[in-house]
């Protein structure tokens, strides 16, 4: 059954922008136009943020207030994963209330999804994996594909077919911090963000050794905060995640 977050208020909500009259973009359930943006804009905005917030939720509303909880501390780009509960209505209330974040799609592994996420005004889609499919559809479009890798020929051939930046996943049980060091030596050309199991306290260690930016699921929307809908916390583990990125970015 469809989830509709229609008149559903945010904890801090914006009045959403009226779409130009001579917006070129097809006619579009939200008021978000992608005119404005592209995926080279995303990729700088994604490169010089150092942390992608990925949201996971058991409803739609619930994923609504914990992103506006992490948004409003600062946080500049999210990901809501697709598994998520009228995912596609959070992401596009979500794109609504904060025209100036960087929202996008996570855990996308079928073409219908990346249309569905493109549609409802996602800025970039996320993988486990490479899905060719998806690269090759959105390849120099409005959106930013960002395929999962592994080993490096993943990440050659990824970045060979297109791939502007790459998501190393899933890093920790990889070698974390050490195998983004090494990953760096072939491949410095190449943007990756490093994504599973990363804590708040690696965030500066990632980013100097060579991510370009990492993925913080749970150190963001702690489980148990996110069971007693304890935004606060969210709040705070937002705002110290944006801390740590900003001085790693500044080194």
């Amino acid at each position: 059954m469809a989830v509709t977050l229609a008149g559903y208020a945010c904890l801090s909500s914006l009045s959403p922008p009226p779409a130009p009259s001579s917006c070129p973009c097809p006619p579009r359930r939200s008021y978000y136009c992608k005119c404005n943006h592209n995926s080279h804009q995303t990729l700088t905005h994604i490169t010089s943020s150092g942390v992608i917030a990925c949201l996971r939720a058991t409803s739609a509303e619930l994923a609504v207030d914990a992103a506006c909880a992490a948004l409003d501390a600062g946080i500049s780009v999210l990901e809501i994963v697709v598994p998520t509960p009228g995912f596609l209505e959070v992401l596009e209330h979500l794109v609504q209330q904060y025209p100036t974040k960087t929202i996008g799609a996570g855990t996308v592994l079928s073409l219908k999804d990346a249309k569905g996420a493109i549609h409802a005004g996602a800025k970039f889609l996320m993988s486990p994996a490479t899905v060719k499919e998806i690269l090759d559809y959105v390849h120099e479009g409005e959106a930013l594909y960002i395929p999962g890798v592994m080993t490096p020929t993943e990440i050659y051939y990824a970045h060979n077919f297109g791939a502007k930046i790459v998501k190393v996943y899933p890093v920790s049980a990889l070698g974390g911090i050490c195998y983004i060091k090494a990953l760096q030596k072939p491949f410095s050309h190449i943007p990756m963000v490093a994504s599973q199991g990363i804590a708040i306290d690696h965030i500066e260690t990632y980013i100097t050794q060579g991510a370009s930016s990492v993925v913080l699921s749970d150190a963001i929307f702690d489980k148990e905060a996110m069971l007693q809908q304890n935004f606060s916390t969210i709040r705070q583990l937002a705002r110290l995640a944006v801390l740590r990125s900003s001085n790693a970015m500044e080194r």
